[in-house]
């Protein structure tokens, strides 16, 4: 496992400016919740050093980045349900796009929790799956949609579509979609240049200067602030000066073995041998570094939209007494394992930025045990001062906020898309299990490229037993089909009915 060394400058000058060690005269403090989709680790602050992120260095060196934090789900929607019903998806059942407040309307999500314990709730953008009905309003006194129309449909976010009047020129941009490609998703693998002049007109934009008019207006109790940023999701739409921050020709792409799929299950095998047709295309049109470049610009636009808030912050009346956390759906695959997207159980997918700074929150730390994205929940309740419901499946982080060194490795659950699919993940190991039986194991000190398949080894069975003790003695079956509910709108509110048989 990488490690990352602490950096230290500027610290007098920037700390007390922004984050502040203890809160000034208030109980609870204020709350940041800063989403962002498919940003991987390629991240200055977790050791990546092509990214140009100098929002998420100074947000690091305000407090403490958790190097090996991990999803909760492979995908946007099993993952945001997990962080907001504090419930792993092997606990409701929703694996892929089941919804987790039709699935159990007795769930309460992270921002009733907040609500109820006297927050002012305000939520925006990519917090939930984009597509339409996937919004929990509960527990919100405010829900910002820059778009007055998709509210009438169910409030899908709709970034991008082929209407959009600032797309860059031609359509499509990215020279895998100008090219014979063997996929014909229209976003996928879309990136180019949008007008510098847009900024603003972008939907993530918007969003993110909605956040700065609230911190800059009075608020009577605490806040809880949430925003979801679509950036660095396909496509990569971001303006010309985030392109030019990066030289194409100087990126290096990351290790790739042409051996890497031989040792996998005989399912997972083919299924990834079919999925390496996009890499093969991509070597076979020298595209996989216009492919980096275009994400890359994409990270460096959502750390700029980081800026602003962090700016914003400084200038408020809340810089005292405010945590922010950064955090991401999932990982991205960039062709490690021929892959390009997440859905599967390995580090590409798994390992996802962790930020945290504020009140109470050390300062200029990095923590390299094993987290997950499930902790959060617990962690606010915690640090909020909230007693935390015992039926949540994470641990709380906040006595290792506040001293890291205090931070022991423990496994943490992964689950897969459906039941009895799932890794286990600690410092030292990744263990894999499928629904049919078969499994992966690897050994990550020595092999963080996850290259050898070592279950098949007898020598590791003790190792892959201890490891599968630590996962779920149950797993719960598929809360609901997925065409078994219709969504019903009613003006700007909607519900799911359930389909008659």
């Amino acid at each position: 496992m990488k490690r990352i060394p602490i950096r230290v400058s500027w610290i007098v000058c920037f700390f007390p400016v922004l984050f502040s060690n203890q809160l000034l005269g208030k109980e609870q403090p204020n709350i940041i919740f800063f989403a962002t989709d498919d940003l991987s680790d390629w991240i200055s602050p977790m050791g990546y050093s092509q990214a140009i992120t100098p929002n998420m260095d100074r947000l690091a060196r305000a407090g403490v980045t958790f190097q090996n934090a991990h999803t909760a789900g492979t995908y946007c929607a099993p993952s945001r349900t997990a962080i907001f019903s504090g419930r792993h998806v092997s606990t409701t059942g929703c694996y892929r796009g089941q919804i987790y407040f039709v699935a159990d309307p007795e769930i309460k999500p992270l921002q009733v929790a907040l609500q109820e314990a006297g927050y002012k709730t305000m939520g925006g953008g990519k917090l939930f799956h984009h597509t339409f009905g996937q919004i929990d309003f509960r527990g919100w006194d405010e829900y910002f949609h820059r778009d007055e129309s998709a509210k009438l449909e169910g409030w899908p976010l709709k970034d991008w579509s082929l209407d959009t009047p600032f797309l860059p020129q031609p359509y499509p941009n990215s020279v895998y979609n100008q090219s014979d490609r063997p996929t014909k998703a229209p976003w996928f693998l879309e990136w180019g240049p949008v007008l510098n002049e847009h900024e603003e007109e972008m939907a993530d934009t918007k969003r993110i200067n909605w956040v700065c008019q609230k911190l800059m207006e009075p608020q009577q109790e605490p806040f809880f602030l949430a925003v979801g940023i679509y950036a660095p999701h396909f496509p990569n739409y971001v303006p010309q000066k985030y392109f030019d921050l990066y030289d194409r020709d100087s990126l290096v792409p990351p290790d790739y073995l042409e051996t890497d799929l031989d040792d996998l299950p005989e399912h997972v095998r083919k299924a990834k041998t079919a999925r390496g047709r996009i890499h093969k295309h991509l070597e076979s049109i020298d595209a996989v570094k216009d492919a980096i470049h275009g994400y890359l610009a994409s990270v460096s636009y959502a750390d700029a939209m980081l800026g602003r808030v962090l700016d914003t912050l400084a200038k408020s009346p809340y810089r005292g007494d405010t945590i922010l956390v950064l955090w991401s759906d999932h990982g991205y695959h960039h062709g490690q394992k021929f892959d390009w997207g997440k859905h599967n159980l390995w580090e590409r997918t798994s390992n996802v930025p962790l930020l945290w700074a504020g009140p109470g929150i050390a300062r200029n730390q990095s923590v390299d045990t094993t987290v997950s994205l499930i902790d959060l929940y617990p962690t606010l309740m915690d640090l909020a001062g909230i007693p935390v419901d015992p039926e949540l499946d994470g641990t709380s982080l906040a006595g290792v906020l506040a001293d890291p060194s205090t931070a022991r490795d423990r496994d943490v659950l992964l689950p897969g898309l459906e039941p009895e699919e799932y890794a286990i993940i600690n410092q030292d190991w990744r263990y894999i299990r499928y629904a049919n039986g078969t499994e992966e194991l690897y050994d990550l000190q020595n092999d963080p490229n996850e290259w050898n398949n070592l279950a098949g080894n007898p020598e590791y069975d003790e190792v892959k037993t201890k490891l599968a003790d630590s996962a779920p003695q149950t797993f719960a079956p598929p809360a609901y089909q997925l065409n078994d509910y219709r969504m019903v709108t009613n003006g700007e509110t909607f519900t799911w009915v359930k389909k008659e048989k």
